[in-house]
């Protein structure tokens, strides 16, 4: 037997989930992957998150700070950080997208997404944020736009990108950096769309609202998560209710410096296709992951709304010049 099975039948017995049956939940485009338990009427959910590709800490520190806030988190049962194992609560299996895709409400959904957000980011800073979280520094963001021309580049024209193009690339962005920054700053979820938000009965307002894959929260501008979320790198949503939920949240901060919200969502979206083009592209040619690449498209449409803004001007620039319209397409890797 593999010493990782022995080491999982070891955390569960001692736990008493020894003998619980056990079916896979969920795997994602990490090394995590995730069992649902039943034992008799009891259920739970095992987070296998294989040292040294992973780390629970993160994720526990984030969900019991959340937890601890109000806000919906799997409730720890059980942890063992050294081995990467958690017992979790099991929310069920109500997430945004399997309502979205059975009729759902959509304009209620969004909403109760957006009012969590609001929720959290009214609270104080120091509040919000676990003091130990890191910081979205220039370092992370600029290493995160990387991803493009290390990636999708030479997967799409078949060589390196050239040192020079990278370097002017990475300039133009660092030099938008403040224009990302320039709101208000709080806990950013980082991947906060409706494939890792569910809806859990018997609880109302936000607290119905169940949160998922937070463990690369990190300290950052209030723009991003509202970002991530109406900017969905798998899913389309109308611009209608983009607009709606973007007065939504607005409205609940009346001192709020709009113009420097929307360009900071300009830029930090902007930043975030970027890294996704990218990272799908590297699922593909590194970890034999295809299925993310039927993304690619969208991702290039999104990235077109963000250089509306003229902010972005020279980025837009530097994308035209170097990966012309018909370069931007999925890579036939």
């Amino acid at each position: 037997m593999p010493e990782r099975i022995k080491a999982i039948n070891s955390f569960l017995s001692k736990h008493g989930w020894g003998k619980a049956e056990r079916n896979l939940l969920a795997a994602d485009a990490s090394f995590r992957n995730y069992d649902r338990l039943k034992l008799g009427n009891q259920r739970a959910v095992l987070m296998n998150a294989p040292p040294p590709m992973e780390n629970v800490r993160p994720f526990i520190l984030i969900a019991k700070h959340l937890e601890k806030l109000g806000f919906s988190t799997p409730h720890i049962m059980a942890e063992d950080v050294e081995a990467g194992f958690l017992l979790l609560e099991d929310f069920g299996d109500n997430t945004f997208t399997k309502h979205l895709a059975n009729g759902g409400n959509e304009e209620e959904l969004y909403q109760l997404a957006i009012d969590v957000l609001i929720e959290l980011h009214k609270l104080p800073t120091e509040q919000a944020i676990p003091k130990s979280l890191p910081y979205y520094d220039d370092d992370k963001l600029l290493t995160e736009v990387g991803l493009l021309p290390d990636w999708y580049m030479p997967a799409i024209f078949g060589k390196p990108t050239p040192k020079e193009a990278r370097d002017e690339y990475i300039k133009l962005w660092k030099k938008l950096l403040p224009v990302a920054r320039n709101v208000p700053e709080t806990m950013v979820l980082r991947d906060y769309h409706v494939d890792n938000l569910m809806t859990i009965a018997g609880r109302s307002g936000t607290k119905s609202c169940g949160l998922l894959d937070f463990q690369d929260g990190i300290h950052g501008a209030v723009t991003y998560d509202v970002m991530s979320l109406l900017e969905d790198a798998r899913r389309d949503i109308s611009t209608e209710i983009i607009a709606e939920m973007r007065n939504r949240y607005l409205k609940a901060f009346s001192d709020m410096d709009i113009k420097a919200f929307d360009d900071s969502w300009a830029v930090l979206g902007a930043m975030r296709h970027c890294k996704v083009i990218g990272i799908f592209t590297r699922l593909c040619v590194r970890d034999k992951k295809p299925v993310y690449l039927e993304h690619i498209p969208r991702l290039w449409r999104l990235l077109d709304v963000s250089f509306e803004n003229p902010v972005l001007s020279e980025i837009k620039e530097w994308i035209d010049c170097y990966i012309p319209e018909n370069a931007r397409k999925i890579p036939n890797v």
